[in-house]
């Protein structure tokens, strides 16, 4: 089907940060930006997540986000981990703070993930649901045809 065939279907939705202080680093985008400072709330209970980390339970993993409304469904994402071996923890203590991956709402994240696997030779890295149970999230690597990671966010409501 190709890329385009496969995102054609989606919505960019987000830009995302590992930080090592989200409550620092959100004040500074904040002024940046002339908005708000927002709210830090924690990632979610493994009990609601069941996060997995490459295809294995990840009940420790977890973290601090803070979201910008950068523009009508566009958000910049600041993720500070805890210090347990996860997606966000093993990217910022290989390369350090910054950008983390580029997200993209979904109708069906299972079949695009499938996609991405079959076409693009992508890595499921990540997973789970959100802190609310109302939607999941699954992070991919694409570096070896993309150069980046990306995030499918999938919404029940």
């Amino acid at each position: 089907m190709g890329l385009e065939g496969i995102l054609k279907r989606s919505n960019f939705a987000q830009v995302a940060m590992v930080v090592e202080n989200v409550d620092e680093v959100k004040k500074n985008w904040a002024s940046l930006l002339g908005v708000p400072v927002p709210p830090t709330q924690p990632c979610g209970e493994y009990e609601v997540c069941k996060t997995r980390l490459y295809g294995k339970d990840a009940p420790l993993v977890n973290s601090s986000l803070c979201f910008f409304e950068l523009l009508p469904g566009l958000q910049l994402e600041l993720i500070e981990p805890n210090k347990e071996h996860s997606v966000w923890r093993d990217e910022m203590e290989r390369i350090g703070e910054g950008l983390h991956h580029v997200a993209f709402n979904v109708d069906n994240a299972d079949e695009v993930v499938k996609q991405l696997v079959e076409e693009y030779d992508a890595v499921v890295e990540q997973e789970g649901f959100y802190g609310d149970a109302s939607g999941k999230y699954v992070y991919l690597s694409l570096h070896r045809t993309l150069k980046c990671r990306i995030e499918l966010l999938e919404s029940f409501r």
